[in-house]
């Protein structure tokens, strides 16, 4: 076998047997069956990546309208401006997402958002209204619970 440059400074074994017309750097044939799609991300994480979007200045807060119930939509408009997780150089990225389930129809849902070495929260809780869509209903920052405007 030999070996084929596929990026600067990097090497890929090429295990084409002969008569393979696959071309160089294709994969071998078993690879597929050993390739593991991503795991389908849940209401929470998706919920969380959308959220942070608008917190960190990369979307705006209208974007999330059909997302979120009245308080907590009110809650994210009074937030958005101040981007509260706009951050320099790193951009903002969800570590970790976990959820709990009360009851069928409600998750209760906490992210930790990194930049660098530092690391902030949120808390949400997400309801499915009838239409079987999920709902933010209740949104936390930082462990302070955001007033809805009067």
């Amino acid at each position: 076998m030999h070996r084929t440059t596929t990026r600067p400074g990097t090497t890929r074994r090429d295990t084409r047997g002969p008569g393979d017309s696959r071309g160089p750097g294709a994969a071998p044939q078993g690879a597929a069956a050993r390739i593991r799609p991503h795991a389908p991300r849940t209401p929470q994480q998706q919920f969380a990546e959308l959220l942070l979007a608008v917190l960190s200045g990369q979307r705006p807060a209208h974007s999330m309208l059909n997302l979120m119930f009245r308080d907590a939509y009110d809650q994210l408009v009074d937030l958005a401006p101040r981007a509260p997780f706009r951050t320099r150089g790193i951009r903002p990225v969800v570590r970790h997402c976990r959820g709990f389930s009360p009851r069928p129809g409600v998750i209760e849902a906490s992210a930790g958002i990194g930049a660098g070495e530092q690391l902030r929260a949120m808390a949400f809780r997400l309801e499915r209204s009838p239409d079987r869509r999920w709902r933010c209903t209740a949104l936390e920052l930082g462990g302070e619970r955001v007033p809805a405007r009067a």
